[in-house]
């Protein structure tokens, strides 16, 4: 059916701080609707609040009709123990738990319970809207790559991204609302995603930081910009709201600067015309003496009238429509700390076979030497990440040999951000990284990568995956590294820090070892070396 999402006057805070407030929003059909702002603006929040998982602090959300569906599909995929393929998308589709409402009131319409006729019949309409009717036979022609019964915690990071995006793809809500669809997908999935949203006749408010995939999609952007506590919708395409708000940007500075200008001409003034009074009335009094009555009439009209001329001066002071200063934005600054140099070769695989279950890496002969820059791509479930860990050392070669050079110092970061997955605060497990470091300067450092006080107590598992990214990249600049391995470095976070990444890229001199489907970030960042990995086999 199409439907319409309407959201008047929301608002919403963490603790003592405002991420949004009189937030106005109109989904319609067709709508796509990119919603963007820094890690920590209240992105997930808003979405969470639309959906209906989290209460409204102020204001609305309404549905027209009321029955519509929402779906909310969150960035990070819940690996629920016991849970297989099939039993996660029925989960995701939304069609498990239509079912399940509708037995329920099969039951109560057995039993005979006043009202139940109703309950079943709309139970029964919602299970047909989302699809539960057809669904086994459309997860039989989709093709995963792999058995529907196998359990989710058995998958590998590139098949659950698969699994992810069959769920998706087999919705059928009426409204949808994406937590960083992109993340973890290959450039197969981006595609696929991409066709997916643009053939939707439903709404969708969407968060990802993929600046191409922002661009070929949305219509419309919404901003939530924490510096300025201002909300803004933006009318067209990504690349007509980067212009907008930057000529926004600029007309804010330059309303700001005219009236702080003439604010300080009109002070100046007020304070010319006051030591002109001041003078007067002293002139007045050392010259008391004179006794020509028209000279002292004089001389008082003088100072009074200076005077007067302070006083309106300091009224059109008052009067002066005031225009805020805009706040200055944080801005993460960053740099990759550089170990000396290691040996002219860093890493080598020779013959190199790594099993896992039914998927084997290799043989691999691979050498990276010192200063190599290599972009490594492929399909999810390729073995891209397997190569890594087997170049690092991180897992058992079945056979082959491997070699790191001496001197070779290791900075990574890894698409699950593990070193910040466990109960101890965030400080602690960051201090653990860097054991030489005093605790003031573990949360100094910190603090500049938007990770201040509210964050280093926090258990560093229940941290945004953002802010863990945040964290690892930090340590980066904490350790210093000659061999960089980044592996999808991009996923959770905001646009501002993927383009200050990039430029710490460029002035790293070391060693540097790129997976990334980020397609803007693969043109940004010089290499000289690609290696593509597909089903196993490496080419380089």
């Amino acid at each position: 059916m199409s439907a319409t999402m309407i959201a008047r006057d929301l608002a919403a805070g963490h603790g003592d701080r405002t991420l949004f407030e009189a937030l106005d929003l109109v989904v319609a059909p067709g709508d796509v609707i990119g919603l963007v702002g820094v890690n920590g603006a209240g992105k997930t929040t808003l979405l969470r609040t639309l959906a209906g998982l989290i209460a409204t602090e102020s204001g609305s959300v309404s549905l027209s009709p009321p029955t519509a569906n929402v779906g909310y599909l969150p960035q990070e995929r819940e690996r629920r123990a016991g849970e297989t393929v099939r039993e996660f998308l029925g989960r995701r589709t939304g069609v498990t738990a239509a079912h399940a409402a509708m037995d329920a009131a099969a039951e109560e319409l057995a039993e005979g319970k006043p009202g139940a006729d109703d309950r079943y019949s709309a139970a029964l309409e919602r299970w047909l809207d989302l699809g539960g009717a057809d669904l086994d036979d459309r997860i039989a022609e989709t093709d995963l790559g792999f058995a529907t019964d196998l359990p989710m915690t058995a998958l590998s990071g590139g098949q659950a991204a698969r699994a992810g995006m069959a769920s998706l793809l087999l919705s059928r809500y009426d409204v949808y609302l994406l937590d960083e669809p992109t993340n973890d997908l290959d450039l197969d999935g981006l595609a696929r995603l991409e066709s997916f949203v643009a053939g939707l006749r439903a709404g969708v408010v969407v968060v990802s930081h993929d600046r191409e995939f922002l661009t070929r999609t949305v219509t419309k952007v919404l901003e939530l910009d924490l510096a300025q506590r201002q909300v803004r919708l933006y009318g067209g395409g990504y690349a007509s709201y980067l212009e907008e708000r930057e000529r926004a940007r600029q007309h804010a500075r330059d309303q700001y600067e005219e009236y702080s200008d003439k604010k300080e001409d009109l002070l100046e003034r007020a304070r010319t015309q006051r030591a002109w009074m001041d003078k007067g009335v002293r002139n007045a009094r050392r010259k008391a003496t004179d006794n020509d009555k028209h000279v002292k009439a004089f001389r008082g009209e003088t100072s009074e009238k200076q005077a007067a001329k302070a006083r309106q001066t300091e009224r059109l002071i008052e009067r002066l429509e005031v225009v805020e200063e805009p706040r200055k934005e944080w801005e993460l600054r960053m740099e990759i700390a550089a170990a000396p140099r290691a040996g002219a070769v860093v890493a080598t695989l020779r013959d190199a076979i790594v099993r896992r279950g039914a998927f084997a890496l290799g043989p691999v002969t691979l050498q990276i030497d010192w200063a190599d820059r290599v972009a490594i791509t492929g399909a999810n479930g390729s073995g891209k990440s397997t190569l890594l860990a087997a170049m690092l050392g991180r897992i058992p070669l079945d056979s082959g040999d491997r070699h790191l050079g001496p001197g070779v110092v290791i900075g990574e970061v890894d698409q699950a951000r593990g070193l910040f997955l466990g109960d101890e605060p965030l400080a602690a497990a960051f201090g653990a990284a860097v054991p030489t470091w005093p605790d003031a300067d573990v949360r100094t450092l910190l603090a500049k990568f938007g990770l201040r006080s509210a964050h280093v107590l926090r258990p560093a598992a229940t941290l945004s995956p953002g802010e863990r990214t945040r964290a690892a990249l930090a340590l980066l600049q904490a350790r210093g590294v000659n061999l960089l391995v980044l592996d999808e470095p991009t996923n959770h976070l905001d646009l501002p820090a993927i383009e200050q990444l990039e430029s710490a890229l460029a002035s790293y001199t070391g060693t540097l070892l790129l997976v990334t489907h980020d397609r803007r970030m693969l043109e940004a960042v010089a290499t000289n070396r690609h290696i593509e990995v597909a089903d196993g086999k490496v080419t380089a």
